[in-house]
């Protein structure tokens, strides 16, 4: 059975390229789902039309492949609701200056 704080872990070790803070933390995840070693990630981008959209879906596919009994990783990058400094954490937000 795959563990939710498992993939968790993993994602946070992904980091979005433009930025260089994990997508966990800027709080770009928006749910995880997990059904017979298929895992799919719904999240948003920080900004709509990120051209690094592709190189972000394709590390978390690496990265939660490591997960143990995961075999697919299919990534949704949803648009709605948007992504705000809001979403980040509290530490993150802090360090940003927002």
């Amino acid at each position: 059975m795959i563990d939710k704080n498992d993939v968790l872990k993993k994602l946070q070790s992904v980091m979005d390229p433009e930025i260089g803070y994990s997508i966990v933390d800027l709080g770009l995840i928006y749910g995880i789902k997990i059904d017979q070693g298929r895992v799919e990630i719904r999240m948003t981008l920080t900004a709509p039309a990120c051209p690094l959209a592709q190189i972000i879906g394709d590390d978390i596919e690496k990265a939660v492949k490591k997960v143990n009994g995961v075999k697919e990783v299919k990534v949704n990058i949803v648009s709605n609701p948007p992504w705000s400094p809001e979403k980040m954490t509290p530490s993150l937000r802090k360090k940003m200056g927002f």
